[in-house]
């Protein structure tokens, strides 16, 4: 077996470059869901808002689109399943069912469907890497409003403004970290 990557082809994703093995892909679901845990210690609280800004977001559409929707929905089902565990490696060092798990679950959602993007190439230019990041917050914000709303005992208005609304612009900036980060990693691959 070779050590060598492997040139890109159409329907990869970066992992995908690494040699081939079980070993490589257990370390990149391990590592993946450790990212993820890692990210979420980043937490700045939001006044008013049962949910922080975390790093675990931008993690996750990190996995999917670098890992692909098989390995990055095992990654974050991982990461979920340790955290309900009770590793405390959700925002704040948090573990078990809180009012953001939604979120969590709209992660894992949103690697499988920024994966399955990533590997049609939508990590390879400015352009397409956005419409995959915004596509990929919006599942995310589809299951974790709603369960927010729920478990917070809120109206949906009221989610909206506290599990939406103040995330917006830290999601536009963390959009854009990927706009650059994964379009260059394939151009630095590919020379």
């Amino acid at each position: 077996m070779s050590t060598a990557a492997t040139p890109a082809r159409p329907g990869q994703v970066l992992a995908d470059l690494l040699p081939a093995s079980r070993v490589r892909d257990l370390a990149l679901v391990l590592g993946g869901a450790a990212l993820t845990g890692l990210a979420a210690q980043i937490s700045v609280p939001v006044p008013g808002s049962p949910v922080p800004v975390t790093g675990q977001t931008f993690a996750a559409l990190l996995v999917g689109t670098t890992l692909g929707a098989r390995r990055g929905v095992s990654s974050l089902a991982v990461y979920a399943l340790a955290g309900l565990a009770g590793v405390p490696w959700f925002a704040d060092g948090a573990s078990g069912i809180g009012v953001s798990f939604g979120y969590i679950l709209g992660m894992i959602l949103a690697t499988a469907v920024v994966g399955a993007l990533a590997r049609r190439g939508a990590d390879r230019s400015v352009p397409r890497t956005a419409g995959a990041m915004l596509l990929g917050e919006a599942v995310i914000y589809a299951v974790g409003v709603p369960y927010l709303a729920y478990a917070a005992d809120l109206s949906a208005s009221q989610a909206i403004a506290v599990g939406l609304t103040p995330f917006l612009i830290g999601d536009a900036v963390k959009a854009a970290l990927a706009m650059g980060l994964l379009p260059t990693a394939w151009k630095l691959v590919k020379r």
